[in-house]
């Protein structure tokens, strides 16, 4: 194609609502971040007051509505000098909420999807091993100004990157340069196109959390991240008898009956466990997080 049908086709679909944004997603601990998942438990009467509220939190990126006595489930992110859990307890204090949960990362299995656009998907594909959690690194001031520009939504023109370098008063090789070394150094995870999944067909979103013995959880989260429905893939702490799930996987499909199909699938392959599957009613919230502002 030429490239002013790649831009035309593009604006296209971002105008219809199939792209979110273009960007590069950043690694929140190399940068010296910390990031949890939160449940709350809302009065039903509350809920859209209280997810509003919730939504102008600067560091929370994610706000969903799921079906389940745990109802409000956001993603948090915060500097590691900060209180992660303190902050969760007085966003908690301040929404009236006395029942939640905080679910932080004990273990990565898996973090990315790539939407199949035919129709049916293979069901297994190798996943490579999720490295342990990288220190924290050093970023320069320099590197901190570069985030700051490329975070936002990629302009589709021909030099996308010009405006940018120009206001960092550098070249766009030197910008390109620079970011080439975050993605080198693991700082920069990708950039890439964010779909937005329920235009792209895939409607149903299940968060199906397992109950999975200490000793079966590595097993059971690699074969479970092996699944190309599988988006996320975590250990998260369990909290008996109230939550007792410690094994979390982010199952997206065209219906619910194949995400609960898929998700049969995964009991076969990890064995019988006790499991339930949230569903993602509304959307309040999903934004890439922001760093340094």
């Amino acid at each position: 194609m030429s490239e002013d049908e790649v831009l035309s086709r593009t604006q296209r679909l971002k105008e219809e609502g199939m792209i979110r944004q273009i960007g590069p997603i950043f690694s929140s601990h190399r940068l010296g971040y910390q990031s949890t998942l939160a449940a709350f438990h809302v009065r039903p009467a509350r809920l859209e007051h209280v997810a509003a509220h919730v939504s102008r939190h600067p560091g929370v990126s994610h706000n969903y509505a799921r079906n389940h006595y745990y109802n409000l489930w956001i993603t948090l992110t915060l500097p590691l000098a900060q209180d992660l859990g303190g902050e969760i307890a007085r966003l908690a204090a301040e929404i009236g909420v006395s029942d939640w949960l905080n679910l932080p990362s004990l273990r990565r299995f898996k973090l990315g999807v790539h939407f199949s656009m035919s129709e049916g998907q293979s069901r297994r594909h190798p996943e490579t091993p999720a490295p342990e959690r990288p220190d924290p690194t050093k970023v320069t001031d320099f590197e901190r100004d570069v985030i700051r520009v490329l975070q936002g939504d990629l302009p589709l023109v021909a030099r996308p990157f010009r405006t940018a370098a120009a206001e960092l008063g550098v070249t766009e090789v030197q910008l390109l340069e620079t970011a080439q070394d975050l993605d080198r150094r693991g700082v920069m995870r990708r950039f890439s196109a964010v779909l937005r999944h329920r235009q792209a067909g895939f409607t149903a979103n299940g968060m199906a959390c397992w109950v999975v013995p200490e000793g079966r959880i590595v097993a059971a989260g690699q074969a479970a991240a092996a699944f190309p429905a599988v988006s996320h893939c975590y250990e998260r702490p369990a909290y008996p008898p109230r939550w007792p799930y410690n094994l979390f996987t982010m199952v997206h499909g065209r219906t619910r009956e194949e995400v609960e199909r898929i998700v049969e699938r995964i009991r076969e392959d990890i064995g019988p466990l006790e499991h339930t599957i949230l569903y993602s009613e509304r959307e309040f919230k999903k934004e890439r997080v922001q760093y340094f502002t």
